[in-house]
C-alpha cells in the first residue's frame, strides 16, 4: 500500500519527499554547508493551525518554534510577529522559517480530503481552504467575504483567494489550485515581511523553506513538495534579493 500512496502522490506532486526526509536533508545541509549551529537556530512556521501538520515540521530537531501562521498558513502574526521572532534569535544563531499550505489525499487518490488519526470517516484538508472553495463555488449568489471579528482569519484567507476565483474554478483540480494560490500568497507575504524586518534580526542569516504539505492516512508518512529554499545574508544589507539554495551546486550534488 505504501507504494500505491507514493504513486498517487507522485501523480500530483512528482517532486514530493517524505517529511522526515525533508527534515534530515535540509537541516543536515545547513549544518554541513553553512556550519549552522542547530542548537542556536530559532525556528518559525507559517503553517495552518490544523493539528495534522505537527508531524511534518522540524520540531523533532529544532526547539521552541515561533508560530507566524494561522488558518490556511497565512502569516497572520504580521509585522509585529516577524519583528518579535527576529529579536528572539539566540546570539550567534540563525533564523529558519518553514511555511506553506497543506492538502489531504485519500487512499484512493482524492485531493482535499483525508482520513485522520482515530477517525474512520474522511474530512477536509485543508479544512479552511476547502471551506473557502465551497463558498466561492456558489452559483445562486456572488459570495463576498465580509469581515467578521469572531472568524477574521477565515475571512482574510477567503479574501486572499478571491482575486483568483476564475483560475481556481476553471482548474482541472480546484482543490489543488486553491492550494497553489495559497502557497503563492504565503510565499509572497513571508518574503515581504522578512525583507521589511531584515534590520531587526539578531543574526546574520535567515533561511526560508517553502512548500506544500501533503497529508496522508495515519499509517503513512506525510510528504512535502518543496518550492523554495533560500538564504538572506543580513551582513550584506544592500542586497535586496534572497539567494536560492536550491540552485547552488552544493545542493544539486547532494
Amino acid at each position: 500500500m505504501n507504494n500505491e500512496i507514493e504513486r498517487l502522490i507522485a501523480k500530483h506532486y512528482p517532486n514530493a519527499k517524505k517529511g522526515e526526509e525533508i527534515t534530515d536533508t535540509y537541516l543536515s545541509f545547513l549544518r554541513d554547508e553553512y556550519q549552522s549551529d542547530l542548537s542556536k537556530m530559532l525556528f518559525a512556521t507559517s503553517l495552518c493551525s490544523d493539528d495534522i501538520n505537527v508531524s511534518t515540521n522540524f520540531r523533532k530537531v529544532l526547539t521552541r518554534p515561533f508560530t507566524l501562521g494561522g488558518m490556511g498558513g497565512l502569516p497572520y502574526a504580521g509585522l509585529t510577529g516577524m519583528i518579535a521572532f527576529a529579536h528572539h534569535v539566540p546570539d550567534g544563531g540563525d533564523a529558519f522559517i518553514f511555511y506553506g499550505p497543506h492538502i489531504g489525499i485519500t487512499d484512493e487518490g482524492e485531493l482535499g480530503k483525508m482520513r485522520r488519526p482515530g477517525q474512520k470517516h474522511l474530512t477536509n484538508s485543508c479544512g479552511a481552504l476547502m471551506l473557502a472553495l465551497e463558498r466561492i463555488k456558489r452559483i445562486e449568489d456572488v459570495y463576498i467575504p465580509v469581515n467578521m471579528e469572531i472568524d477574521y482569519q477565515q475571512t482574510l484567507l477567503e479574501r486572499s483567494v478571491m482575486p483568483f476565483k476564475q483560475r481556481i474554478l476553471e482548474a482541472e483540480q480546484p482543490e489543488k489550485e486553491i492550494t497553489e494560490v495559497t502557497y503563492n500568497n504565503i510565499n509572497y507575504r513571508v518574503h515581504e515581511l522578512v525583507k521589511i524586518c531584515k534590520t531587526e534580526f539578531n543574526c546574520e542569516r535567515v533561511f526560508l523553506l517553502g512548500g506544500v504539505i501533503i497529508n496522508t492516512s495515519p499509517e503513512f508518512s506525510d510528504y512535502v513538495d518543496v518550492r523554495t529554499f533560500e538564504v538572506l545574508d543580513l551582513k550584506n544589507i544592500e542586497q535586496q534579493d534572497l539567494i536560492s539554495i536550491l540552485q547552488s551546486d552544493a545542493f544539486k550534488n547532494l
